[in-house]
């Protein structure tokens, strides 16, 4: 064989195998990933606060006003990064990062701490801090925690109840309200809020917040027909708002009647040929420019999930779905701060969803 094609052949098999360490998390990758909430779950500025004023009380920093969730510029992202945390070390039992991460829940996760955080939800101006979007994600940490073998002796679940509490109570009050859902492509997205917390009542056995969750699921979507998914994606999304919707309804529907729901909502996803390309990002100093790498990530989890679904219908999805990941995964690790605070997380829930669609 002549040598060049011996060398081509030994660079693309190369290209291939590094490619493909990207779409798995071994230790090695875990601990790299691991290290980035490690550092921004304690610095405490820059942060955006987001807040209302309800009185002067208010005028303090973010470690007084939130005790656990102060780092990582926004309450979301520290949330957030608490949770890739969680699944982490789930992932890696009887390890040094194990160890390391429930020392570290140990130290946030305290009562006193909790109930600081919990007095904050509690004047009426704050009743919406965070929806949905905070509200989903912790839910998603305490679910993770939930199924920790470390946690019935560290109890962090039970330290963290009486907020978790307060959360699913702010959905089961304001699900009913909600007259119609939002659309956008970044916080406020009903489909995600939903997602989460679905997941999170079926791990935890909240059959009322799941019942309250599928019933509100179909009244918002189950009519939707051909989304415009060629109108996507908007210059500040981190959230598909056609794909989120398609990822929730794939868990609210059985198999058949997704498939002929999907087949209103988004055919052209059936069709094996189909293609869809990755955001785009020019300035990834820009918090806001950036969101197009979470983007590629949040695109890739619910491709993920869809053709996780179908199965054979779907095996074109999770390629789609890959090249999505690939082209956003060398931002995360050591890019600038506006992505790197968040971006891991989302690259670690598109992978959970990738390896649940495997199984």
């Amino acid at each position: 064989m002549n040598l060049k094609i011996i060398i081509g052949i030994l660079l693309l098999s190369f290209v291939s195998f590094g490619q493909d360490s990207k779409l798995e998390l071994n230790y090695d990758r875990s601990v790299e990933f691991a290290e980035v909430p490690l550092e921004c779950i304690y610095k405490e500025y820059p942060n955006k606060l987001n807040q209302v004023l309800t009185d002067s009380t208010h005028l303090q920093s973010p470690k007084e006003l939130h005790p656990i969730f102060y780092g990582c510029f926004d309450w979301h992202s520290s949330v957030h990064g608490h949770w890739l945390l969680a699944k982490l070390m789930n992932n890696n039992p009887g390890t040094e990062l194990e160890k390391q991460v429930s020392k570290v829940f140990d130290f946030q996760f305290q009562v006193s701490k909790v109930q600081q955080e919990l007095a904050y939800f509690q004047p009426s101006l704050n009743k919406s801090f965070e929806r949905t979007y905070g509200w989903a994600w912790i839910l998603k940490l305490y679910a993770e925690l939930y199924k920790s073998p470390l946690n019935s002796e560290h109890k962090w679940t039970n330290n963290l109840q009486s907020l978790i509490d307060q959360i699913t109570s702010f959905y089961k009050e304001f699900l009913p309200k909600l007259v119609y859902p939002v659309r956008v492509g970044e916080h406020t997205n009903t489909a995600f809020g939903l997602s989460l917390a679905l997941d999170y009542s079926r791990v935890v056995g909240d059959e009322d917040l799941e019942n309250l969750i599928l019933s509100r699921s179909k009244e918002f979507f189950a009519n939707d027909q051909g989304c415009p998914l060629n109108w996507e994606p908007s210059g500040f999304d981190f959230i598909s708002p056609c794909l989120q919707e398609a990822e929730l309804m794939s868990k609210v529907y059985s198999k058949k009647d997704f498939e002929n729901w999907l087949g209103e909502y988004l055919p052209q996803l059936l069709n094996k040929d189909f293609t869809l390309e990755p955001g785009r990002v020019i300035d990834r100093t820009d918090g806001k420019l950036v969101h197009l790498d979470g983007l590629n990530f949040s695109r890739a989890w619910c491709l993920y999930q869809i053709a996780d679904v179908l199965g054979k219908k779907g095996e074109h999805l999770v390629k789609l779905a890959d090249t999505h990941v690939l082209s956003s995964a060398d931002q995360v690790i050591n890019s600038n701060y506006m992505g790197s605070h968040w971006l891991a997380s989302f690259y670690v829930k598109a992978l959970e969803s990738r390896e649940n669609s495997m199984k």
